[in-house]
Formats: structure tokens, C-alpha cells, sequence
């Protein structure tokens, strides 16, 4: 719950983009919000000025939209979306990142691994079984697809599609691990540039966060009251890497499934469809010290996020400002990004 004696200053959003078939999801996150957290009445109220990006995709652009709908008939001007790319998008406009992960066949070995492995050969099997075909005409990708569909129907059209007949539970369990193998190694902690392409947008929350900070300690209105930035799963599983959630202590690999049955890192609970993250900021009047006067709240997807630094769901804002203080201060986006210039492989930098 909120700090006793607070007041909301400001939520900032990142969001990934609603499918395509369910915007009404983005018209639901303010009252979901709302009857979830009764104490954030305010956190998405009808018509505070808003600041909304978003990136250039359509859907994301649909989707902020939709939201900015959500939020009730605009009493002047409606605001316009800011596309921002580099800020939204930044895992295009990283060159190492490009190079060395998603464009280097061979950076996800250990999905292509787990796709030759006896739990996947065991689907296969039982899919083909079922499909009355030799298991030779089917491969992995195949069989993720049909899983994809039925998963998909099921989240976004309440459906159960035909396609989920050819699953069982141990089934979904394989594929499950292999989706998130992929996004583990792609977009987690797999590589250290995944989470460090993120380091701009996370420099960003925090410039906003201070901004609305400093307004406040002058007594100035708070220019941006609801920020709201529209991105995509791509954007937000790196930036939550980065902040150190989720991760295991031992990293997913083709060989050690069993071992990963209770993993903190699955892909489907952290970035489902219209993932979305909240930064809360407070101003607490009746606080006892000048540190203990701004505090902090995360939540994803609607629930309350403990922080990596305490365990506890708020946090002294300049707390955590000390413990994210080396990125805050040394990760440099263009650095971070540079293609090394040197003879050096791809599997070396990784």
C-alpha cells in the first residue's frame, strides 16, 4: 500500500504494445489498476496532463491511443503521441546487440539444443501420435506454432483452440521452457548487452522521475503528471534483466530442465500480452528526514514488485538511486553498443 500521509506525484508507464485484437486491454489497464491498488484512486486520473511516446509500430501507436481514450474525453487539446524509437525501440539502434545476438546464428545454441533434446523429441512423438504422421515429418518449430496458436487464442479470443487437443500439461511445460530458453538468451540474461541496450531507457525513467522530484522540492507544478511510454516485450524484458528481477542462479541451458521447474525466469508471467510497469512516485509531507520525503513503488502487471535491494514493495527514492547507481552513472548507450573494431569473433564478445 501507499506510504501513510503521501501523495501520488507521479506514475510513469512502460507498457508493451496490446495484440492487435485486444486494444480493449489498454482501455482496461487504468480501471484494472484501480481495482487492484484502491489505494492509487489517482494513478491513472481522468485528464492529468499526460506526456505519452511511443514507438513507431502501429500497434504501439493503437495502443496508445486506446489508452489516452481510456483516460476520458481530453478538456482541451488532445495530446499528441511522441514516436521514440531510440528510447522504445533501442535493441534496433544497438549495434552489438544487432550483430552479436540477433543477427549471429549461432547465439542461441542452447534454444537449438533444447530443440534436439529428448524433452522436445518426447513431444514430437506424442504429437505425431496424435496426428496419426511419422514423427519425422514434424520438427520443433512446427509443433511451437501450434502451441503459439493455442496459446494465443486462449490469452487474447478466451478460445480454446482445436490445436490444444494435441498438448498435454508435460507438453506445455517442454514448450514453455524452450519459448523461454529463447528470451532467456535473446532479450535476458543470456548475453550482457541484452540488458545493457536497455540502459538509455532506464537513465530516462529515472531523469523523469527526478524532474518531477525537483518541481516538487520548488513548489512548481509537476509538468508531466502521468508519463506514459508504449513499447514493446522487447523493451521491457531487457530493462527488468537490468534491474537484476527474476534472474536465477543458475542460467537456463539446453540441459538442465528439470533443474529450472521452479525458475523465477518465465517469460509468459513477466512480459504476458499488454505487460506494463509502473513507476510510483511519492511525496511524503509528514516525513521525518529530507531522504525519507520522496519513496517509490514499482508494479508489474498490476501487482506490487518487490525491490531486488530490500525485498520490500517501497523503497526510499535516493535508496535507489544509490543501488542502481552505476548504471545510472556509467552505462553509456553509444559505449555500451560500439562494435568492437578489432579482429575479436562474435563468440568472444559474447
Amino acid at each position: 500500500m501507499a506510504p501513510r500521509g503521501a501523495a501520488l506525484l507521479v506514475p510513469l508507464l512502460v507498457a508493451a504494445a496490446a495484440a492487435e485484437a485486444s486494444l480493449s486491454g489498454y482501455f482496461g489497464t487504468k480501471s484494472r489498476y484501480e481495482e487492484v491498488n484502491p489505494h492509487l484512486p489517482a494513478l491513472f486520473a481522468a485528464r492529468r496532463r499526460l506526456a505519452l511516446a511511443s514507438s513507431s509500430k502501429h500497434r504501439c501507436l493503437q495502443s496508445g491511443a486506446a489508452f489516452r481514450r481510456g483516460l476520458g474525453p481530453a478538456p482541451g487539446h488532445e495530446e499528441d503521441i511522441e514516436v521514440n524509437d531510440p528510447l522504445l525501440r533501442f535493441f534496433e539502434h544497438c549495434e552489438k546487440f544487432v550483430a552479436l545476438v540477433e543477427e549471429n546464428a549461432t547465439a542461441m545454441h542452447q534454444v537449438e539444443a533444447f530443440k534436439e533434446g529428448p524433452e522436445m523429441r518426447r513431444v514430437l512423438e506424442r504429437v505425431a501420435g496424435a496426428l496419426c504422421l511419422p514423427a519425422d515429418e514434424l520438427n520443433a518449430d512446427l509443433v511451437q506454432v501450434a502451441f503459439l496458436t493455442c496459446s494465443y487464442e486462449l490469452a487474447i479470443k478466451n478460445v480454446t483452440s482445436p490445436w490444444c487437443s494435441l498438448f498435454s500439461e508435460e507438453d506445455a511445460k517442454v514448450l514453455e521452457y524452450l519459448n523461454d530458453l529463447k528470451q532467456y538468451w535473446k532479450r535476458g540474461y543470456g548475453y550482457d548487452i541484452n540488458s545493457r541496450s536497455s540502459c538509455s531507457l532506464f537513465q530516462d525513467i529515472f531523469r523523469q522521475l527526478d524532474k518531477a522530484m525537483e518541481e516538487s522540492k520548488s513548489s512548481k507544478p509537476i509538468s508531466s503528471p502521468v508519463i506514459v511510454q508504449i513499447g514493446h516485450a522487447e523493451t521491457l524484458q531487457p530493462l527488468l534483466a537490468l534491474m537484476g528481477f527474476f534472474k536465477d542462479e543458475e542460467p537456463l541451458r539446453a540441459n538442465n530442465y528439470a533443474r529450472q521447474a521452479q525458475r523465477k525466469f518465465r517469460s509468459g508471467r513477466i512480459v504476458p500480452y499488454a505487460a506494463n510497469l509502473v513507476f510510483v512516485l511519492y511525496h511524503c509531507d509528514h516525513a521525518k528526514t529530507s531522504r525519507e520525503e520522496y519513496q517509490l513503488q514499482m508494479l508489474l502487471n498490476e501487482q506490487l514488485l518487490p525491490f531486488q535491494h530490500s525485498n520490500r514493495t517501497l523503497a526510499l527514492y535516493a535508496d535507489l538511486k544509490d543501488y542502481y547507481r552505476d548504471i545510472l552513472q556509467n552505462c553509456r548507450f553509444e559505449e555500451e553498443c560500439e562494435l568492437p573494431r578489432s579482429n575479436s569473433t562474435a563468440a568472444d564478445e559474447l
